[in-house]
């Protein structure tokens, strides 16, 4: 049924898009891989793999007797993704670059790249699902709750889904490196890639001292205002956050199971007076919120959804899906309730919206 088509794969040096690729050509496609460079700056072997990345994929190629296209994309990433990192979090948000960088360079620049050279379509090996209901493409999440990327999708728009596969859609992973060990692609037991692209696995806050300068200031105790510590920037800083605070326990904190003695967390900021506030205790009431605003709304089938209606969404990724209902719903902004308070919803962050197994779309914290 596939015989003479054609789809391009996007090959990242890892064993899913080269199970994913295997598969397809399983299945009778013409299969050409393609290995996308997104950022060249500073692109040391210390912390950017994309040399070793781009030596797996030739290696799976080999294997699978495909042809590769190696194509560089980072002036498109710079411009519609990196740059809308820094301002955000220059503003004092804490954006999610990895769910732009989908919607806006794999399929988008990619997809476009594809079509150019002929393809039927492309695929990737993202965990989630893709398929037609009632004439409207949908998203789905991956049969593998565990792995299920269909977060960083959700942005994604008909005519994009309508020429995508996820061939993984249905699998475990523990499958997927069976089946690459099966098929001998040497990258069967590769450790998975985590972070942001274009960071690697250098120190976050070492890399964004390098755009955003030092901007020292106070730490302060949301309860009672004392200043508590010392901060170089709030941009460096995100809600929930614990760690590198350099704020230990404090006599007269709010007192709870570990007493004057419980861990810090990042709160809120506050960018115009450059002042980050901090409180004891993951469970005060500062960390948990029972509503959220959003913009920047973007629905995968075109339509909004129904206000007043039992949905699930989530505000980070793999993040259990919390029950809640869309109170009001205007042309760019909605306002969620979750029927239980959830923890550290962070502004710039996604809010995902789900029916059940389908992906809704969602928008940006506010």
């Amino acid at each position: 049924m596939n015989e003479g088509k054609t789809v391009v794969v996007g090959l990242s040096g890892g064993v899913d898009s080269a199970v994913a690729a295997w598969l397809l050509k399983q299945q009778g496609w013409r299969v050409v891989g393609l290995f996308m460079k997104n950022w060249e700056d500073d692109d040391s072997e210390e912390y950017c793999a994309s040399r070793q990345d781009l030596i797996d994929v030739m290696s799976v190629a080999d294997t699978l007797g495909i042809e590769v296209d190696v194509v560089n994309f980072a002036a498109e990433y710079r411009e519609r993704v990196f740059a809308h990192f820094l301002k955000e979090y220059a503003a004092g948000r804490t954006p999610n670059p990895d769910v732009l960088c989908n919607s806006e360079i794999k399929f988008s620049a990619f997809l476009d790249y594809a079509l150019k050279i002929g393809a039927d379509c492309i695929a990737t090996g993202h965990y989630a699902g893709v398929r037609e209901f009632q004439g409207v493409w949908q998203l789905l999440k991956a049969e593998d709750g565990t792995k299920d990327q269909s977060y960083f999708l959700h942005r994604l728009k008909q005519p994009q889904l309508a020429q995508t596969l996820f061939p993984l859609a249905g699998l475990y992973k523990r499958e997927v490196r069976r089946m690459a060990e099966a098929a001998g692609l040497h990258v069967a037991l590769k450790k998975d890639s985590t972070g942001i692209c274009f960071i690697g696995e250098r120190p976050f806050k070492e890399f964004l001292m390098r755009y955003l300068p030092p901007r020292k200031g106070e730490i302060r105790c949301l309860d009672d205002d004392r200043v508590v510590g010392e901060h170089d920037g709030v941009a460096y800083h995100t809600i929930g956050q614990r760690k590198g605070l350099h704020v230990g326990g404090v006599k007269g904190g709010r007192t709870g199971a570990s007493g004057d003695h419980d861990a810090w967390f990042v709160a809120r900021k506050d960018v115009a007076s450059n002042v980050l506030y901090v409180v004891q205790g993951h469970t005060h009431p500062a960390l948990l919120s029972d509503e959220l605003s959003a913009w920047d709304l973007s629905w995968i089938s075109g339509e909004p959804p129904h206000t007043h209606w039992v949905y699930t969404a989530r505000t980070r990724y793999r993040q259990a899906d919390a029950p809640c209902e869309v109170e009001r719903l205007g042309s760019d902004a909605c306002q969620i309730r979750f029927a239980e308070p959830q923890w550290a919803v962070t502004p710039g962050q996604s809010v995902v919206l789900y029916e059940s197994r389908v992906c809704l779309g969602g928008g940006v914290i506010g």
